[in-house]
C-alpha cells in the first residue's frame, strides 16, 4: 500500500518491516493488525487493517515520529 502524507510517500513494498502486531483471529470482526515500517530515509509508519468492529475497519497508513515508533515497539 502507498500513501502520501505531508508530501512524503509511505510505501509498504519499498520499506522495511520492523515488527507486526496482530490481535484476534482471522475473520474476527474485532481483530486487527498493526505493522511498523521504516522507510529508506528513516521515517516510520504504521500500516493498519482490521475487521469491521476493530479500531482499523479500513486499511490505512499512519506516519509516526521516531519517539512514537519507539513507544509502539515497547508496548508490543
Amino acid at each position: 500500500m502507498k500513501k502520501i502524507i505531508c508530501k512524503r510517500e509511505y510505501d509498504t513494498e519499498a520499506s522495511t518491516l520492523v515488527k507486526k502486531y496482530t490481535e484476534g483471529e482471522l475473520g474476527d470482526a474485532a481483530g486487527f493488525e498493526e505493522s511498523l515500517y521504516q522507510t529508506e530515509k528513516g521515517l516510520y509508519f504504521l500500516y493498519v487493517n482490521g475487521g469491521s468492529e476493530s479500531p482499523y475497519a479500513k486499511e490505512d497508513i499512519k506516519s509516526l515520529s521516531k519517539a512514537k515508533a519507539e513507544q509502539w515497539l515497547e508496548k508490543h
